[in-house]
């Protein structure tokens, strides 16, 4: 009955809707605005549905493995390159869009703002942009009802986010706060070292794991060798930025030969369930609904309550 009654009273606004950014249009989806959607970016991948709308950006990288791509990521911001993406201008000015999401967090990671800002002031449609920076699980939530105000759909935002903070908070009372968890090694780079910033040691720390090589809402940075091997995981998850559990599968060797990677404790206790691959394009770099998803897999993992896993949850074993 209340969806229904949000349904009659919220549907009469119809914007016309671009996402340039996937965490971006889960939101939209999460709230069931998806009709609201006229493009997206070639990253938005999920709900499947939105596959069936234009796609109106392109990476201009090309490399396969991560070294190639962090070398041609590096040499295009040392030559000053205006952005790592192309995007399709002639489209956009078809689609007429009321609303552009997009982002203001990650220039590798998706297109960068000042690029849609240039755009949208040549639209005659006149979009409004709602860039979207979070830094924390909670900043989630919070673009969450954003993008329903911006939309015409608060309520029905703000249902589905009390939804995911129930989730968050009911994975938190497996947790004991008072006995210090493992440190956990998460790579979110495999060629060069990267640990996960941003939301991800909040993901981890809530979690009741320890993840002494990055802040809570700092940026993702870079790590050498020594420096993985002197925080002393016991556990390793490894989730590269925009990887499927195949790419992850398919740079492994590199990894797991390195000098260093044996001297690691998580690998010389030897216990399969404790270094992991997961899709880390799909639920833990995207700052979206899932992240919910993630933290529950990771409370499961470092608290040993498997019934808190998501069913089919991108995961396995190294």
């Amino acid at each position: 009955m209340y969806l229904s009654t949000l349904t009659l009273t919220e549907m009469a606004p119809h914007p016309r809707v671009i996402s340039l950014l996937p965490s971006a249009t889960e939101l939209l989806c999460a709230f069931g605005a998806e009709e609201l959607l006229v493009g997206r970016s070639h990253e938005c991948d999920f709900p499947p549905s939105v596959l069936s709308r234009p796609c109106l950006t392109a990476a201009r990288t090309q490399g396969k493995s991560s070294a190639e791509i962090d070398t041609e990521v590096r040499e295009a911001v040392s030559q000053g390159a205006a952005s790592l993406y192309t995007i399709d201008e002639a489209r956009i000015r078809e689609l007429a869009p009321d609303i552009i999401l997009t982002q203001d967090l990650c220039e590798v990671c998706s297109i960068d703002l000042a690029s849609v800002q240039r755009l949208a002031a040549t639209l005659p449609s006149h979009p409004r942009i709602v860039s979207l920076n979070p830094k924390s699980i909670f900043d989630v939530f919070d673009d969450l009802l954003r993008v329903g105000e911006e939309v015409g759909r608060p309520a029905l935002a703000a249902h589905a986010m009390v939804k995911l903070r129930d989730g968050y908070w009911s994975a938190m009372d497996f947790v004991n706060p008072f006995v210090p968890g493992p440190e956990v090694l998460f790579l979110e780079w495999m060629d060069p070292l990267f640990v996960g910033g941003h939301w991800t040691p909040q993901l981890i720390q809530d979690a009741g794991g320890r993840h002494s090589l990055n802040e809570a809402g700092a940026r993702s940075r870079q790590i050498t060798p020594e420096d993985a091997l002197e925080s002393m995981p016991t556990r390793v998850l490894i989730a590269p930025c925009g990887f499927d559990l195949a790419r992850i599968r398919s740079e492994l060797p590199a990894l797991t030969s390195s000098r260093w990677w044996p001297l690691l404790p998580a690998v010389l206790e030897g216990n399969p369930k404790h270094i992991l691959a997961v899709d880390g394009n799909q639920m833990f770099n995207r700052p979206g609904p899932r992240l919910v998803d993630a933290f529950r897999f990771l409370v499961g993992w470092l608290n040993d309550r498997p019934e808190l896993i998501p069913e089919n949850f991108p995961v396995e074993a190294i």
